[in-house]
This record gives C-alpha cells, sequence and structure tokens, in this order.
C-alpha cells in the first residue's frame, strides 16, 4: 500500500506540472505578447483552459493531503522551513484565479479589466517561480532543522542559486507547455505560426535556464550531474527527452503539430523521471546530508492503507469525471484537432 501511496503522489505532481503548468504557462505567454495579439491570446487561451483551469489544482491538493496524511514528518519540515515560497506559492494561485474570473467574467467592463490583466500575467510568473523554488530547496541540502536565527532557518533554506535557477526552469517549462498546447487550439494559420514561434522562443529559454541549473548546482557543490547521468534511469531518460526534443523542432518546422503535445509531455515527464529517480525515496535532503525518505518517514501502517483505498476508490470517480469534463468542452468550443 505504501507504494501505491507513493506512486500517486508522483503522479501527482507530474499531473500538475503538465496541466497546472500549460495553465501558468498560458499567462506567461501573455505576458510576452504584444499588444496588439492580446485579445487573440486571450480568446484563445480561455477557449483552452476554461475547462480545467481551476481543476488544475486539483493535483497540487492531493499532493499536499498525501503529504500531510501519509508522511507527516516530510510534511512538517517542509511546511516550517519552506513557509515564505509556499505562502508566496498560494497567494499566486488565489491572486492569479481571482484575477482570471473578474477579467473573463466581471459583468462591468472597466478600468479595473486592465489591474485584473496585470495582476493575472504577474501572478502566472511568481506562482511556478516559486513552486520551482520549494521543489529545488527540497533537495539543495539547504534546510537546517538546528538552526539557531530566522536568516539560516527560513530564508537561506530557500533563497539560493541553485533553487533560483529551478524556479526559472519551471516558469520556463511552463510557458513551453503552453505555447505547444496552444497551437491546437488555433483557428486560423496565422496564430498558429505564432504560437509555433513562442514554443520555439521558450524552448530555448527553458534550455538556457536548465544550464544555468547545472552551473549554479556546481556552484553550490550540489551533486547534480552525478543525479542525473550517474545511473542507467537518468542516461535513458535524458537520451529520450533529447530525442523527442530534435523531433519536436523537426515537426515545427514541418509544421505538423499533431503530436507536439506528446511530445512536451513526454520531455516533462522524463525530466521529472530524471530528477527524482536519484535520490529516491529521499524526498528531502537536509543540511548535512541527512535525508528525509518516503520508506522511513511514512506514517502509520494503518493510515498508510487507508490513504492508499482512498486515492484507488477516488481515482474512479475523479479521472472520468475530469476527461468528460475536457472532452465536453473541447466539442463545445469545436477546438481543431492539431
Amino acid at each position: 500500500m505504501l507504494y501505491i501511496v507513493i506512486a500517486y503522489l508522483w503522479l501527482a505532481v507530474l499531473l500538475y506540472l503538465l496541466m497546472g503548468g500549460a495553465d501558468f504557462g498560458a499567462g506567461i505567454i501573455e505576458l510576452f505578447t504584444s499588444d496588439k495579439n492580446k485579445y487573440k491570446t486571450r480568446q484563445t487561451m480561455y477557449k483552452a483552459i476554461g475547462p480545467i483551469w481551476e481543476a488544475n489544482h486539483m493535483w497540487l491538493i492531493i499532493t499536499i493531503v498525501i503529504l500531510f496524511v501519509g508522511f507527516p514528518a516530510i510534511y512538517t519540515t517542509m511546511s516550517i522551513h519552506l513557509h515564505i515560497p509556499l505562502a508566496i506559492m498560494l497567494l499566486g494561485i488565489i491572486a492569479r484565479g481571482t484575477a482570471f474570473s473578474f477579467r473573463n467574467y466581471d459583468a462591468v467592463v472597466d478600468d479595473m479589466q486592465v489591474i485584473y490583466s496585470r495582476i493575472f500575467v504577474y501572478a502566472s510568473v511568481v506562482t511556478p517561480l516559486f513552486l520551482g523554488i520549494i521543489a529545488g530547496s527540497a533537495v539543495s541540502g539547504r534546510i537546517d532543522p538546528e538552526a539557531t536565527n530566522f536568516a539560516d532557518a527560513y530564508i537561506f533554506s530557500w533563497l539560493n542559486w541553485f533553487s533560483v535557477a529551478i524556479g526559472l526552469f519551471t516558469v520556463s517549462i511552463c510557458g513551453f507547455l503552453a505555447a505547444v498546447y496552444l497551437i491546437g487550439e488555433t483557428d486560423n494559420e496565422t496564430d498558429r505560426r505564432r504560437f509555433i514561434a513562442k514554443t520555439k522562443s521558450t524552448n530555448i529559454a527553458a534550455v538556457i535556464s536548465g544550464a544555468l541549473v547545472f552551473l549554479s548546482a556546481r556552484w553550490e557543490h550540489i551533486p547534480l550531474t552525478d543525479w542525473v547521468f550517474g545511473n542507467p534511469v537518468g542516461i535513458i531518460a535524458v537520451t529520450a527527452a533529447t530525442l523527442s526534443l530534435i523531433l519536436l523542432w523537426y515537426l515545427l518546422y514541418r509544421h505538423k503539430t499533431k503530436v507536439l503535445r506528446v511530445l512536451a509531455g513526454f520531455q516533462v515527464t522524463m525530466i521529472l523521471l530524471t530528477t527524482t529517480w536519484r535520490h529516491y525515496p529521499n524526498i528531502v535532503i537536509l543540511k548535512h546530508g541527512a535525508p528525509l525518505s518516503l520508506l522511513e518517514h511514512q506514517g502509520h501502517d494503518k493510515t498508510i492503507e487507508s490513504l492508499a483505498w482512498a486515492l484507488l476508490i477516488g481515482s474512479l470517480f475523479i479521472l472520468p469525471a475530469l476527461f468528460y469534463l475536457i472532452y465536453s468542452f473541447q466539442k463545445k468550443n469545436g477546438a481543431p484537432a492539431h
């Protein structure tokens, strides 16, 4: 039962990156869109993320519940020492969702729409930035439970070059996913070419920010290179991601967009697999190398068993309903299948 819970934890993180990441990325794409194209971009974005923009956070909630119920020691450590980036990320989610609702559904159209738009796009950057910072901090070895002052305990646990680089990489990945997904939501060749250009630029940004992650890891003596290339699974995953990236660029140049979403999702999956496989089951690495393990710091056996059954049974209701929701909105909007 423990491995079922761990599998759901990993899948929840992956689905939040793929679906929630593309959701955040829509705001990032809008931020870097010219004024003359903003309206069209917003309309395309509404059609794409409207069905699931709120449901995406279900995966984040599942992740938090699994950690809270099944791994209380890990949840406590992260929520205490990373409470500042966690609070900023959650405030970003709230601000972004509120701005999206008021901008899209407010009965009164006035100057407040400009404020709603600014809140939406900036929160779309801040939220994945701090999501990445949290992820980077968990494995950076900077969390110090024995810290004796506020800065060491609650600031430098996450404010370091490696964590910030992971945050920038996460923002780039979100923008890349959104650009790829939005290609298939366009209804004319001009917009399709525009989103293809966005896909290329965000992919380049992801490659550059990914290089910064490795440079910052080397600067701060974090063995990231060994984590990625020091095992067969990591090598295979990196190779597969690289080959799929080459194929994606080839298809972009040939304007064949039918499988781009699959390739983009596959790349993100390989990245997550690469970064989590090497130090599994350690989910948090504390200062001086002490880890918090999913296999050693789990809750009571009965709790894990109940949680596993809840996840299994819940999936029978949640997943079909979610897929039907997406299908219904796609059919209603008549989105082209690209």
